[in-house]
């Protein structure tokens, strides 16, 4: 899933309304690409309006996942979990965010790579999600809907916005007014969600994405790049797993030799008390 990111093609995209927010993440790979300022770039709605209520602080949203997982996280997944929760908490409380499923989809298809074989994964994206105060089930729910109804569209070129067509056409349509309306927050996640379904629809190469972001008014180039700084995190946290599996390996062959040295040596302190009592009886 999402492993082969490989010639994506940068075309030139046309301009839309699209209002992106970027945060400054401490992961190295996510460094690598210039980021806006978050002053300019993050508008958060302070007011006591019933329907715009003042949103947590990042320090708030950390504490609700610390809260709902309070086993220490691995560390090779705690700095990547913490800046993609950071990241979240910004689009989740810009004013102009609202739940979106293909957005959905990339959040799940993210947590699934990135936490692949760890035992916690399920209790972790739950307390990821409800710390942003959001349905889990929900994201889930949508990903396996979307995921079910690209793998059965009979190819990438149905993939398109329609809102007379299938259920995974009518949501594409309403993305696309939403965007073409001003009213839809661009995240990496959604980049990320609109790649995955291009994969189960059997999508081979680069002209499937540009033809899809185009029907979409997205810029192809912006989601090419948030493709590729996901897929250079996802090769550092892989390279991370290799060390790590290899420094586990190291371990567990020098537990097994001390265990084999010292019992060897009690083995011989053995015999060489049944020899001084066999002396002594003889004496």
């Amino acid at each position: 899933m999402l492993g082969a990111l490989p010639c994506l093609a940068v075309a030139p995209a046309p301009t839309t309304c699209l209002r992106p927010v970027r945060s400054k993440l401490v992961f190295q790979a996510f460094r690598a690409c210039p980021r806006r300022s978050l002053r300019s770039a993050v508008s958060m709605k302070a007011s006591t309006h019933e329907h715009h209520p003042i949103p947590p602080t990042v320090a708030d949203t950390k504490a609700a996942f610390l809260e709902g997982f309070k086993r220490p996280l691995p560390g090779i997944y705690s700095t990547v979990i913490q800046e993609l929760l950071v990241q979240q908490h910004l689009f989740r409380w810009n004013m102009t965010y609202s739940y979106n499923a293909i957005t959905a989809l990339g959040v799940v298809s993210i947590f699934d790579q990135l936490l692949e074989g760890l035992p916690e994964q399920d209790p972790i994206f739950e307390a990821f999600i409800k710390a942003l105060q959001e349905d889990p089930a929900q994201y889930r729910g949508d990903a396996r809907r979307l995921e079910e109804a690209a793998g059965s569209l009979g190819g990438p070129e149905n993939l398109k916005p329609d809102a007379e067509g299938s259920e995974i056409q009518k949501t594409l349509a309403q993305t696309a007014e939403a965007i073409k309306s001003g009213n839809f927050l661009y995240t990496r996640f959604f980049a990320v969600g609109l790649f995955r379904l291009l994969e189960l629809a059997g999508a081979k190469g680069p002209k499937a994405l540009s033809g899809l972001t185009s029907a979409l008014g997205v810029p192809l180039e912006r989601v090419n790049a948030d493709l590729l700084t996901y897929k250079n995190v996802l090769s550092k946290l892989q390279a991370a797993k290799e060390i790590m599996k290899e420094f586990l390996e190291r371990e567990k062959k020098k537990t097994a030799q001390r265990l084999a040295e010292k019992q060897a040596k009690q083995a011989a302190q053995s015999g060489e008390s049944a020899d001084g009592k066999a002396a002594e009886v003889a004496a």
